[in-house]
């Protein structure tokens, strides 16, 4: 047995243990202390596909805030009819989960290549707790994962997956922003634009209220766990006069000066694109890693600066942390620590320590700003890392760098 088969066998078997141990936490087999993190799927979930049989999206519901696709996530678990609802969801989510370890551990294979990808993914869903299989996100990040892998190959596949995955959950849209220039780019972003397009024609007509989930993200506020709402943690210990609430879906606050915190969130988030475009208007060397570090990077920035940080939004992370360090010349090491540490804490503070951070105690302001201080330095070392790599790293090598990342490229997923 070679090694790296040897490495390839460790990680199954860890992955295998800390999967067996989430999937008898969330099917109760296993009470955790603390409150319960899976009553989205019993509840809301179970509730939105009853809804959903009815051939209506649930455009009643505020809480409805997916894009259209999100109904095949909520239905999937009829495809175990001898499962209840929430264990089919669960048995799902495992799968999906395994089929993120199985690419990645084909990715890993051959020269430049690495298992320590695999190895971020079996750490970073633990790290994440039950929440990592109660929420659709697991089946969400499969697809990313799974569009940036075979996109390396086959561009077209790439923006088929993206478009799919941006209509499950939108924020696989920006697995988009690493195409190299040129063909590759024209390739991938107009199998998305055609797909995307194609699918909510037929959504739209299927079935109604396929679009309202646009409203309702519009109207969000500042949810308690996100970077904007350390202003209103802090308020509350000198006698801010608002309130946190259960609204859109989440605990936010609201009172005075949250409406210009949020419009400040949403500035932050279109800065965040600015400097994106900017950097994909002058990166001139793209190599092999430099897909999924930008996708990585692109979605770093959008969830720091998002309105909404949800536990859930970590998994998306730790998934194209994981696709990055599958090339050994991705200098995304650091940045993809940081996101595990981060994942770790998020757990802290839920389930388990959510009531201090609703109450905005000192437990719970020390675990927001630990949290989300190691998300903005996980971002600001991404960007300049990423920066550093494709702009003036190629600016200083004349080119040459280019040539050869772009030969890289080329290189089969299991070459």
């Amino acid at each position: 047995m070679t090694g790296s088969t040897g490495a390839r066998l460790a990680t199954a078997a860890v992955w295998a243990l800390t999967r067996v141990a989430l999937l008898l936490f969330v099917t109760k087999v296993i009470t955790l202390p603390g409150p319960d993190g899976t009553s989205d799927v019993s509840v809301i979930y179970h509730g939105w596909s009853e809804v959903l049989k009815t051939g209506t999206y649930p455009e009643a519901d505020v809480t409805w805030q997916y894009p259209p696709l999100a109904a095949l996530a909520i239905l999937s678990p009829a495809l175990l009819p001898f499962l209840d609802y929430a264990s089919a969801f669960f048995v799902l989510a495992f799968v999906c989960d395994a089929l993120v370890l199985g690419l990645l551990l084909y990715a890993g294979r051959g020269g430049g290549r690495s298992v320590a990808g695999a190895w971020v993914w079996v750490a970073g869903v633990p790290l994440l707790g039950t929440t990592a299989y109660a929420r659709y996100d697991v089946m969400v990040t499969a697809v990313a994962v799974a569009a940036l892998l075979t996109g390396l190959r086959h561009p077209r596949v790439l923006g088929v997956l993206a478009a799919v995955g941006a209509l499950l959950k939108v924020w696989p849209a920006l697995i988009l922003a690493g195409t190299a220039r040129g063909r590759r780019t024209r390739l991938a972003w107009t199998a998305a634009a055609v797909t995307a397009a194609g699918l909510l024609v037929v959504c739209t007509v299927a079935m109604p209220g396929a679009l309202a989930f646009l409203g309702f993200q519009r109207d969000r506020g500042t949810e308690v766990e996100s970077l904007g709402a350390l202003v209103f943690h802090v308020a509350r210990q000198f006698g801010w006069e608002g309130r946190v609430e259960y609204h859109y879906g989440s605990m936010e606050f609201l009172g005075p000066h949250v409406p210009l915190v949020s419009t400040l969130a949403l500035g932050l988030s279109v800065l965040a694109f600015g400097w994106l475009l900017v950097w994909r208007l002058r990166a001139r060397e793209f190599g092999a890693s430099t897909p999924a570090d930008a996708a990585f990077v692109a979605v770093l920035l959008f969830t720091t600066t998002s309105r909404v940080i949800s536990p859930q939004y970590m998994l998306w992370l730790v998934g194209l942390a994981a696709v990055c360090l599958v090339f050994r010349d991705s200098r995304m090491v650091l940045p993809a620590g940081l996101v595990l540490l981060a994942t770790g804490i998020t757990q802290w503070e839920f389930p388990l320590g959510f009531v201090h951070v609703v109450t905005s105690d000192a437990t719970g302001v020390t675990l927001m700003f630990l949290r989300n201080g190691l998300l903005v330095a996980a971002t600001l070392t991404a960007c300049a890392r990423l920066w550093r790599r494709t702009v003036t790293g190629a600016a200083r090598d004349g080119g040459s760098a280019a040539r050869s990342g772009l030969d890289r490229e080329a290189e089969p997923v299991g070459s």
